[in-house]
C-alpha cells in the first residue's frame, strides 16, 4: 500500500485530540458548542488554509439587532471563497459551479457552507467524489475495491439527488442524499448507490419533522427489524432512516432495478461511527430480508482515502488525507504549545514509538471489539465527544 497515505492502521492515534481552549483561542478557532472531534477538526482546517495561504474570514452568529460577529479560521473570506478556494483543485471548483447552477429543483444547496465552509461536509462531498465525477475509470477503480460484489463500472454521479422531493409516492418531503452513482453491477444490471456524507456532525440534527408518511413507509419497505423503533426517529438516526427509506422506494417505484445505501465518515468521529452502528442494528439480517431490499453499509473516509491511493491517485489520497484526516499534526501542535508553556526547553516533538502505538492500537482494537454491541453503541450517541 502507498506510504504517502496513512491509513487507519497505520495511525498512532487511538482517539481524536483533546484540543486546549487557550490553543483554540490562540488559533481563532475557538467555538463553545464544538464538540472534541469538531474542535480538532475545525483546527486542522485552520491549518489547511494557513498553509495555502487562503485568507480567512468570520462567522455571524444570530440575526438583526442580535447578530454576533467573530473572526472564525475556519471559514474562508468571501474573496477567497469566490475564487473557489474551499475545493482541492479549479477542476473541482468549477464542477462545484456547474452542479450548482443545474442543480435538481428544489435541491437544497448552502452556498455559503459550500464556498465558505472549510469544515463543511459539503465540500468534502466534492472534494472526495469530484475527482471521480470527473474521471469514471477513476471512481470505477475505487469502488470496485470497495464494493466488489456490486460495483463493475461506474457510469455517471449526481450530486445533492432525490427521486422526487414533495411527491407523495416517495417519502412527501425534501430528503435528498448528498449524492447518487451510476453504476453497472457484476451481473450487468443497472445499480445506483446513494450515499451520505459526514465530517464533524454531532448527529444531533436538526432533524425534519416527523410525518405520518414516514411511518407508513417504515412499515411497508421491509427493512427494519421494528419499524416503530422509537430509536430509529432519533435525533442521531433519523436522517439515516429516512434516507434509506427513500433508497428502497426507488427500488419499489421501478426507477432503479438495485440499489445500496451507504454512509462515510472519520474513523475518529465516534459520534457518526456509533450512530452508523447504532442504525445497522435496526436492519433486519440481510440473510432474512426479503429479495431486491437495498443494503446499507457505513465506511470510515479513510477507506474512501485508501482506496484512491490504490486505485492510482496518490496525490489526490495525500492532498485529502492531509486536509481531513491527519489529526497527528493536531496532536503535534496542541503538545508544542503545552511543552512550550510548560518549560523554557522543551523537548523535541516526537511521534510516539512504535512500541507504544503498537500497544495503544491493540488496546483500542480489542476494546471496540469487545464493545460493538447495541447498547454500547446506543450509549456511544450520548457519550461527551
Amino acid at each position: 500500500m502507498n506510504s504517502l497515505v496513512r491509513t487507519p492502521d497505520r495511525a498512532a492515534l487511538p482517539r481524536i485530540p483533546l484540543v486546549p481552549e487557550e490553543v483554540a483561542r490562540r488559533n481563532k478557532v475557538f467555538f463553545e458548542i464544538d464538540t472534541r472531534f469538531r474542535r480538532a477538526a475545525r483546527l486542522l482546517q485552520c491549518l489547511w488554509l494557513k498553509d495555502r495561504g487562503i485568507p480567512t474570514g468570520h462567522h455571524v452568529r444570530g440575526d438583526g439587532d442580535d447578530a454576533i460577529t467573530m473572526e472564525l479560521h475556519s471559514y474562508l473570506s468571501r474573496d477567497a471563497a469566490r475564487a473557489g478556494r474551499n475545493f482541492l483543485s479549479p477542476e473541482i471548483h468549477a464542477l462545484a459551479r456547474h452542479e450548482l447552477l443545474m442543480r435538481e429543483e428544489g435541491a437544497a444547496i448552502d452556498e455559503d457552507r459550500l464556498f465558505g465552509n472549510a469544515l463543511s461536509s459539503m465540500p468534502l462531498t466534492f472534494n472526495l467524489f469530484g475527482p471521480m465525477a470527473l474521471d469514471l475509470k477513476l471512481a470505477t477503480n475505487t469502488l470496485r475495491q470497495l464494493l466488489p460484489g456490486f460495483v463493475h463500472q461506474v457510469t455517471g454521479f449526481i450530486f445533492e439527488h432525490s427521486p422526487g422531493r414533495r411527491q407523495e409516492r416517495f417519502l412527501n418531503d425534501g430528503t435528498a442524499w448528498d449524492l447518487a452513482i451510476h453504476v453497472i453491477t457484476p451481473e450487468g444490471e443497472e445499480g445506483t448507490i446513494f450515499i451520505e456524507v459526514k465530517y464533524s456532525e454531532d448527529m444531533t440534527g436538526p432533524a425534519a419533522r416527523l410525518r405520518d408518511r414516514y411511518d407508513e413507509v417504515s412499515r411497508s419497505v421491509g427493512l427494519f427489524v421494528d419499524p416503530d423503533s422509537p430509536m430509529l426517529r432519533s435525533l442521531a438516526l433519523e436522517q439515516l432512516w429516512r434516507e434509506h427509506m427513500l433508497a428502497q422506494l426507488t427500488v419499489d417505484q421501478g426507477l432503479t432495478p438495485r440499489a445500496m445505501f451507504i454512509t462515510i465518515g472519520p474513523k475518529l468521529n465516534r459520534r457518526v461511527m456509533a450512530a452508523f452502528r447504532v442504525y445497522e442494528n435496526e436492519l433486519i439480517n440481510a440473510d432474512d430480508q426479503d429479495a431486491n431490499r437495498v443494503a446499507f453499509q457505513a465506511f470510515t473516509l479513510e477507506s474512501f482515502i485508501d482506496a484512491l491511493s490504490e486505485a492510482g491517485a496518490d496525490g489526490l489520497a495525500r492532498d485529502l488525507w492531509g486536509r481531513y484526516c491527519d489529526f497527528e499534526r493536531v496532536y503535534h501542535l496542541a503538545l508544542g504549545e503545552y511543552l512550550e508553556k510548560s518549560s523554557s526547553h522543551p523537548a523535541p516533538l516526537t511521534p510516539p514509538s512504535k512500541d507504544v502505538e503498537a500497544s495503544l492500537q491493540k488496546a483500542t482494537t480489542g476494546t471496540t471489539a469487545k464493545r460493538a454491541t447495541k447498547s454500547r453503541a446506543q450509549k456511544a450517541l450520548g457519550a461527551p465527544q
